[in-house]
């Protein structure tokens, strides 16, 4: 039986996360995992957060607190909003573990002694005032291209120009704020990447036919330019040490491994985290080493893919031993805030805390997955937000289970009348039905979320034009248990839906099937319907008692949807400017 390991791209531990970051990698990862689970599958869903590097000091550093400390509160920050979207982790590590030290130590060794990793001499920026060597985005500036006075070492946040750190006019310490730089002469270690073209590009088209077209693109645009060795020590106070075993003197002189060195292994040092809490229970490198039955999937956005399809696996690849290559890269384009880019410095856009602040989880998960910017980029207005939810979640949804279920209450009581046998429409339902679920199991198996959403939604219409075609309303008046037998099939619906909505409003879909008076599980392990039942439409007999839940989904109004423009960032013209 295959085992399924998902991971998703490692969110950066500086700053509250907006939407754009949720969908492109965590949210569809977790629709996925809890679509598996469903299924009966051996599921294993791995994150992480990611901590080392030039920001997440700079961050430290501006809060007054050290790298650990800071890091410390906003894991469990980052760990709290994640639980809140119901985002179920079997695991959220984070890359600052001693588990993460000594893998990234492991694999820098085992490569040095294949011969893939080579100590090399380079020039690099050193602040006299700081006594220190700069790593690029240490060091800000004018960038010579926009004018823009803040710019990074490596990059203008401003016109996004990529820069050396040579580029800069004016440039000084992030540090200090010293202007007294000059060029100096360090060691660093780099990873021979030249070496391992040829057998990450073989890699490459053997597994990237199983990739979105996006991910395979991407990958074979920079096996096309050619890889490059690549330096992967940093002069930094915070991140995993060289190890003085193997590099005595750079270890003397502070060097630790560069963040994307050691973020990937992160995913095997959080499943290692999560194995060492149960060792007894649970075996790490049964998932990652030498494992043939696990099948790998990865989600994040396209700016992830070259790390995770190139330079990982050339890391993987140059330690010649079998640890668990990636079999899925589903890949995503960029939610935009009206065509513009959300801004976590300006705070344009919506921000995860502030998106729980304003409606539940569901209403965002819903719209993000039917909205995934799985080719290209997808726009967020707060129009279209609005129209979505209220159309889908509020009529189509939630006007279905609240009509069937007041109107049964009404008429028959808290138990499910019996009436007629199901006749003609209600096989006739059960049969589409079943071809849909099919349809909606191919789209979620293929990460087709978007596809998946519309047949999810098709289904929950079908209900709507089930009870409207019987029009229960009018069958009590001459025919009770014509009534009946249309009420209790669209309760079985409802049944229905709570199973099935489960990777996309898991919260409503819970409080669907918790309407029975039965014990739930949660999360809904092994509870996916097959066709037959749901051919017959059967899982609640007459005499189920039941109760009629609350409005499972409130409309947004034209206010809310004005108030909300106006505090969470400019006119759409301004945006794009």
């Amino acid at each position: 039986m295959t085992r399924h390991l998902i991971t998703s791209a490692l969110p950066y531990i500086n700053g509250v996360k907006h939407l754009g970051n949720l969908i492109g990698s965590m949210l569809p990862a977790d629709a996925y995992a809890r679509y598996l689970r469903a299924r009966g599958e051996d599921v294993l869903f791995i994150c992480a957060t990611d901590e080392h590097g030039t920001p997440a000091e700079l961050a430290a550093k501006e809060a007054d607190q050290s790298p650990a400390e800071f890091c410390a509160e906003a894991h469990d920050m980052q760990k709290s909003m994640y639980d809140e979207f119901g985002l179920s982790f079997d695991h959220f590590g984070r890359t600052s573990s001693a588990q993460n030290a000594e893998l990234t130590q492991q694999f820098a060794r085992t490569l040095h002694a294949n011969g893939f990793i080579e100590e090399r001499s380079t020039r690099q920026v050193f602040s006299i005032a700081d006594d220190r060597f700069l790593p690029d985005r240490y060091i800000v500036g004018t960038c010579p291209h926009c004018g823009y006075d803040r710019a990074r070492g490596d990059q203008c946040e401003n016109c996004t120009r990529l820069l050396d750190p040579t580029d800069l006019i004016e440039p000084r310490s992030a540090v200090s704020g010293s202007t007294a730089l000059e060029v100096r002469e360090t060691k660093h270690l780099y990873l021979l990447q030249s070496k391992l073209q040829d057998e990450v590009e073989g890699w490459i088209n053997l597994a990237g036919d199983a990739w979105p077209h996006l991910a395979t693109s991407i990958a074979r645009k920079w096996i096309a330019e050619g890889l490059r060795d690549r330096a992967i020590t940093r002069d930094l106070e915070w991140g995993v040490p060289v190890p003085d075993d193997t590099w005595p003197e750079l270890a003397a002189d502070g060097k630790v491994f560069y963040v994307w060195f050691d973020a990937p292994i992160g995913y095997l040092a959080a499943t290692k985290e999560w194995s060492d809490a149960e060792p007894a229970a649970r075996d790490w490198k049964s998932w990652w080493h030498d494992a043939d039955s696990v099948y790998h999937t990865e989600f994040m956005g396209k700016d992830n893919v070259p790390f995770h399809t190139v330079m990982f696996p050339a890391t993987i690849l140059g330690t010649r031993e079998p640890w668990t290559m990636v079999g899925n890269v589903k890949s995503f384009s960029w939610l935009t805030y009206y065509g513009g880019k959300f801004s976590t410095s300006q705070h344009i856009g919506i921000f995860m805390r502030d998106a729980l602040d304003l409606l539940p989880a569901d209403y965002w998960r819903y719209f993000l997955l039917a909205n995934a910017p799985e080719s290209d980029d997808v726009s967020f207005t707060w129009e279209l937000f609005a129209a979505q939810v209220n159309k889908d979640l509020a009529d189509v949804l939630g006007n279905f289970v609240n009509r069937v279920l007041t109107f049964s209450h009404k008429r028959f009581g808290d138990q499910l009348p019996a009436g007629h046998e199901p006749g003609e429409a209600e096989r006739e339902l059960g049969g589409q039905l079943q071809e849909m679920l099919r349809e909606y199991e191919s789209c979620l198996t293929a990460t087709q979320f978007r596809k998946a959403a519309h047949v999810l939604r098709t289904m929950w219409s079908l209900g709507n034009e089930y009870v409207n075609d019987k029009a229960p309303w009018v069958q009590v008046k001459t025919d009770e248990d014509a009534a009946a037998l249309t009420l209790r099939t669209a309760a079985n619906l409802i049944y229905l839906f709570g199973m099935i909505s489960e990777p996309f409003i898991p919260t409503t879909a819970l409080a669907l099937r918790a309407i029975w008076g039965t014990p739930v599980a949660e999360p809904m392990d092994n509870q996916f319907p097959d066709e037959k039942a749901v051919q017959r439409l059967d899982w609640l007999p007459a005499g189920t008692k039941f109760t009629v839940p609350g409005v499972l989904f409130r409309k947004i109004s034209d206010d809310n949807v004005a108030a909300w423009r106006s505090q969470f960032g400019p006119d759409a013209e301004s945006c794009l400017r």
